[in-house]
């Protein structure tokens, strides 16, 4: 019955999405206008910068939607280790790699109808399809009707006219292993913070089930066609790590001349990041990947609200801290802080706009020191 119910869904609306969507495409043509005339006052070539965007969660969608505001040519390279939720359970059942992030990915650089990003969002409440994203069982369905995930991906894209693509890192089912302080080695990425708080004991490695496991020969090739590469906001060891650690991408990232820009996060993550300054996240990065990974690091200098934060603590969540020269004696990298925050939404998140719009800052200045 729920394969039946499935199939009946998906078919109804895969017929529809591809005439109702493209009708109620929008293109916001404010912001791109100003941002060129700033660039033309900085006599800066009108060009749209070649960004790559890598990481996970809502982090990385968070980023797509501000930067598509300046640039057509977003690549989002999206890890593929979540196992937790609708995304776990599809890959379970079904064998595909999980679709969540890829999805938010999507919706991120999509300009579609707030409807129909309401329908790609939604989550059953009932019966047998309870948990489960209507998204991601699109993804699903197409995975079969365009002979694999890659394909899939590219024709849900062409269905919501994206602004870039989307790709996954790797095409191979891997999981993450988190090896703790204490020598405790925790299997699987829905695992690692709940298992992490339990035992109070630091992240030292990440890895995979796959130590040899292969990138996305795509990925590969627009890492070293990129202007800009930008890692985060996102978590630390759940989503940003895990695409660094595929050795392919870090030597990819290493060799590549674009400017490489690490967004640090805002608040500190329970089960991973807990006591983590700024340099402690740069660290553990290069850790995984290696010590060119990163030319800037680009923190929040935002004063963040005391009620807000008094929230945050009470569920184990602090600034990330910048602590100046002493703390990064060490690392070989620009730091710049910059107003990124966001309190709209009665959360502390980084605002897509002001993130972007930074990042576009940094990475121009720097292409034309080098000219």
């Amino acid at each position: 019955m729920q394969l039946f119910i499935f199939g009946v869904i998906t078919g109804i609306l895969i017929g529809i999405l591809a005439t109702y969507l493209v009708r109620h495409i929008r293109k916001n043509n404010a912001v791109r206008e100003k941002f060129e005339n700033w660039m033309q006052q900085k006599n800066i070539t009108s060009r749209d910068l070649k960004i790559v965007a890598i990481g996970g969660g809502t982090g990385l969608s968070t980023l797509l939607r501000g930067l598509k505001l300046y640039t057509r040519d977003i690549t989002a390279v999206v890890t593929v280790a979540d196992d937790g939720g609708s995304s776990g359970m599809l890959r379970e059942d079904l064998g595909i790699l999980p679709p969540g992030d890829i999805r938010n990915c999507i919706l991120a650089l999509a300009d579609v109808e707030p409807i129909m990003e309401s329908l790609f969002q939604y989550r059953f409440k009932e019966g047998s399809l309870r948990g489960q994203n209507l998204g991601n069982l699109l993804i699903a369905a197409l995975t079969d009707i365009a002979n694999g995930f890659e394909n899939a991906i590219k024709k849900i894209g062409n269905i919501l006219a994206v602004t870039g693509r989307v790709l996954p890192v790797s095409l191979e089912d891997i999981h993450l292993v988190a090896k703790l302080a204490d020598g405790t080695v925790i299997c699987g990425e829905s695992r690692i913070p709940e298992e992490q708080i339990k035992k109070n004991s630091p992240i030292v490695e990440i890895s995979t089930d796959k130590p040899y496991c292969k990138a996305l020969p795509e990925v590969i090739h627009t890492i070293k066609e990129a202007d800009v590469i930008v890692f985060g906001p996102g978590s630390l060891y759940t989503s940003i790590i895990p695409n660094i650690i595929i050795r392919e991408v870090a030597q990819a990232i290493e060799q590549s001349k674009a400017v490489k820009v690490y967004v640090c996060n805002i608040m500190t993550q329970p089960g991973e990041t807990t006591g983590y300054s700024v340099a402690d996240h740069v660290r553990a990065i290069m850790k995984h990947g290696g010590a060119k990974l990163i030319d800037v690091v680009l923190m929040n200098s935002a004063k963040l609200p005391d009620d807000l934060l008094a929230k945050y603590r009470l569920e184990g969540a602090a600034p990330v801290e910048y602590r100046g020269k002493d703390d990064e004696r060490d690392i070989n990298v620009e730091f710049v802080s910059a107003d990124l925050a966001d309190f709209s939404k009665g959360l502390i998140r980084h605002n897509p706009q002001k993130l972007a719009r930074e990042i576009v800052r940094i990475a121009w200045e720097r292409i034309n020191k080098r000219v």
